[in-house]
This record gives structure tokens, C-alpha cells and sequence, in this order.
């Protein structure tokens, strides 16, 4: 049992031994998430400057904080004379079982690390991807959401976004739009032709360069098929392709020309 004396010693040394390497540890502390606090605000202004996309910049801001406090956390440490071989290790194995419990989690993390620095789509694109079509409306680090156009929100995971195949119909300012329509066996193909390059001369939302292309494509069963190849904006795509159709099956039976259907000729033999 320590006397009154013998208990006042001990502190008293240990604060004299311990007391400075406390003292400077907090000193540097605080310092230290200051001048992490301005290099992080930096960056930040710095990314600025460099347009980077805003969907990147809290994340980056985010990972560097944090890579800076856990040095700073470690240097500290150090500074108390704590042995850091052994956190390391326990840190380490920590690190490693956390990472084998979160590996879907942490490959949709990846996922979403490589989508926003190499940006095969940005928000607002319209893609298709993991069987699935819609607006890109936000990009996250584990998910990207979409928005299809009977407004429902899809949610999908980066890592397969990331590493599987996708379509972007936002990233050509131009597309093209291809009709295969059939006319019956007898009817004038000529006139034929004549009709549908008046249609799309009439759409003023048809370009003229590169011009429409109408082919003969297939002697089909119950048709002669064009097809017709015309290129428009982006955002025109579908309405031209949808006014198409109409204009086509509104004006052929007025100029004498018929639009087949499947049939069949049977013979009955008694």
C-alpha cells in the first residue's frame, strides 16, 4: 500500500516526465487539424479553378481529410510513446477482416471512385446499362440512380456500372433513326421511294447532310421492306420516329399504295 507521500512522488514524476509530451501532443493536435482544415479548403479552391466536376469534389475533399487526420493521428500517437508497431498490425488485421465482411460494398466504392474520374456518363445522360434504361439523375459513391421515363428511380450498383457493358445515348449530340417499311408485290416502288423521301423532307427536323438513305433492303414473305435511314438531333429522336410512322400509314393509302400484312394462301385438296 502507497502512503499519501509515496502516491504524490509518483504523480509528481510522471507529470514532470509525461507532462510536456501531453502538452505537445494536443499542441500538434490542434495545429495540425488547423492546417488540415486550410489544406483541405485549398484543395477545394483549387478544384475550383480547375473545373472539376462538382459530383467529385466533395469526395475528394472528403478522402484527403481523412488520410491527413489519420497521419496526424499516428504521428501523436508517436509523440506519447506509445508502440506503434503493434496498433499498425491490430489496425492491419482490423482493416483486413473489415474488408473481407464489406467486399461488395468496398468493390461498389471502387466503382464509383473509377465512374466519376474517368465519367463514362455524367448526370443528366440518358444510358442503358445493367438492364436497365433512364436519366442519370445523380451519381453517388456506392450508387447511381436513375429516373426512366415512366418516372420511376432506379437504383444500381457502381461496381457492375463500373465493370460491365453500357450504352450512353447522350453523348452524340447527333443520331441516326431507321424505319423498315413494307410496301405490297405489285405496287410502285418508285412512287414508293418518291412518298417517303417527301416525308422526310417535309420534317424540318430531318437533316438534309448526311442525306436520308432509302434502300431496298428484303424481299420479304408478304412485303418488299426499305429501309430508311435519316439522322437527327439527339433529343429528336424519338418524336421523328414516332411522326414517321403516322405520316406513313396516313398518307400511303392515299396515294395508292398498300401497306401488307402477313397472309396465307391455302389450297384444300379433296
Amino acid at each position: 500500500m502507497m502512503t499519501p507521500d509515496q502516491m504524490i512522488t509518483l504523480v509528481t514524476v510522471n507529470a514532470i516526465e509525461y507532462g510536456p509530451k501531453l502538452i505537445a501532443a494536443i499542441a500538434l493536435w490542434v495545429i495540425g487539424s488547423w492546417v488540415i482544415k486550410l489544406l483541405v479548403a485549398g484543395l477545394n479552391k483549387i478544384m475550383d479553378k480547375g473545373k472539376v466536376d462538382p459530383s467529385l469534389k466533395p469526395f475528394l475533399c472528403s478522402i484527403s481529410g481523412i488520410v491527413l487526420k489519420v497521419m496526424l493521428g499516428i504521428t501523436v500517437l508517436g509523440m506519447l510513446s506509445i508502440e506503434m508497431t503493434s496498433f499498425v498490425a491490430i489496425l492491419a488485421a482490423a482493416g483486413l477482416a473489415v474488408g473481407m465482411a464489406l467486399s461488395g460494398t468496398l468493390q461498389n466504392f471502387a466503382g464509383g471512385v473509377m465512374i466519376l474520374l474517368f465519367k463514362p456518363f455524367q448526370v443528366g445522360d440518358f444510358i442503358d446499362a445493367q438492364g436497365h434504361m433512364g436519366t442519370v439523375k445523380e451519381i453517388q459513391i456506392f450508387n447511381s440512380i436513375l429516373t426512366t421515363p415512366d418516372n420511376k428511380t432506379i437504383i444500381i450498383p457502381n461496381g457492375g456500372l463500373s465493370t460491365g457493358s453500357m450504352v450512353n445515348f447522350s453523348t452524340e449530340k447527333k443520331r441516326r433513326v431507321d424505319w423498315t417499311i413494307g410496301v405490297a408485290y405489285g405496287d410502285d416502288l418508285d412512287k414508293a421511294r418518291a412518298v417517303i423521301q417527301q416525308l422526310c423532307d417535309a420534317d424540318q427536323r430531318i437533316f438534309t447532310d448526311p442525306a436520308v438513305v432509302i434502300v431496298v433492303s428484303a424481299l420479304a414473305d408478304s412485303s418488299v421492306n426499305f429501309s430508311v435511314r435519316a439522322w437527327v438531333n439527339a433529343a429528336d429522336f424519338f418524336p421523328v420516329f414516332w411522326a414517321m410512322n403516322e405520316n406513313i400509314y396516313k398518307t400511303f393509302p392515299k396515294e395508292g399504295l398498300n401497306i401488307p400484312f402477313p397472309q396465307m394462301d391455302v389450297h384444300l385438296h379433296k
